[in-house]
């Protein structure tokens, strides 16, 4: 088996390994701390599921964003692109401010532990997140290297990322 072919199993097996964390974040109950409803897959499924009948299809939105951020992957190319780095930085701040603008509600409608633990959470992620690339930003990483750092950053993005803070309704 060529590298490449191996390059392309292993991106694409981790791309459908984020139906994982997508699929757990996504809950028809309302939100949980296991399954805080992101606006990555929440904001779909309620698209989806007023049109179509369908909620657990939007777990397939982080999957092919993943496959779409970075098709140099597939062929082992590890090399970080500037754009990530963006990504990253803008989820971090617009993270920051989306739990200031919903903080009250979050912690009115979903309770103190949900919203402290999931801003913990994302605390954490993203600073290991900013660790991890950060560590990697002067130097082309391994293909091994960038699909995982890719991946987590994409799962983080999919199960916990932007979560519902407030009133469900359910």
């Amino acid at each position: 088996m060529k590298s490449s072919w191996k390059a392309a199993v292993l991106t694409f097996s981790a791309g459908l390994g984020l139906l994982i964390p997508a699929a757990i974040g996504l809950n028809e109950n309302g939100p949980t701390i296991l399954s805080p409803l992101p606006a990555l897959t929440v904001w779909p499924a309620f698209a989806l599921s007023v049109f179509l009948h369908l909620w657990y299809e939007a777990a397939a939105v982080p999957v092919l964003l993943f496959f779409f951020w970075l098709p140099g992957l597939f062929f082992g190319d590890g090399k970080i692109p500037q754009r990530t780095y963006a990504l990253l930085a803008v989820a971090a701040v617009l993270s920051v401010v989306w739990f200031a603008g919903a903080w009250q509600w979050g912690i009115a409608y979903n309770g103190v532990v949900y919203t402290f633990t999931l801003g913990a959470v994302n605390i954490a992620v993203v600073s290991f997140l900013a660790v991890a690339f950060f560590r990697n930003w002067q130097k082309e990483p391994s293909f091994t290297t960038s699909l995982v750092l890719h991946w987590l950053l994409f799962a983080w993005l999919a199960w916990c990322a932007f979560p519902w803070l407030g009133e469900t309704g359910v």
